[in-house]
């Protein structure tokens, strides 16, 4: 009994977990990051993603932390797709953490994300 009982506590703290970050953008992100970090590009393609789909499409209702977050995402899947080769994803995702924060970084990475495009559709 004392097993199962074990056993019972462990899967609903499991669940718990789970069930917290499916509407965390925040958990997410972080999960989404440790994916990239151990070269997990699917997966964290997949957490970046559903960042981006937590949040609301109006950047106005969101609160700083939540639009610093929303364009980390942004960043973070362009350089997955980069991995991916999927550069046409990879710089639509680039310009918009560009348009939510125009930054030298942002700005940088969009401009080699298209000089890398085109010599993909040169055949270079």
């Amino acid at each position: 009994m004392k097993f199962s009982l074990t056993k019972s506590v462990l899967i609903l703290s499991i669940a718990f977990i789970v069930s917290g970050c499916k509407e965390d953008p925040q958990r997410h992100l972080k999960l989404g990051k440790w994916y990239a970090q151990k070269g997990l590009v699917e997966e964290a393609i997949l957490e970046f993603r559903e960042v981006t789909r937590l949040y609301p499409d109006s950047y106005k209702e969101l609160k700083r932390e939540d639009f610093q977050a929303l364009s980390k995402a942004h960043y973070n899947l362009s350089l997955m797709y980069t991995k991916k080769g999927w550069w046409n994803y990879a710089l639509q995702e680039a310009e918009t953490c560009f348009q939510m924060q125009p930054t030298k970084e942002h700005y940088e990475l969009v401009t080699l994300i298209k000089q890398r495009a085109e010599l993909e559709e040169s055949g270079s």
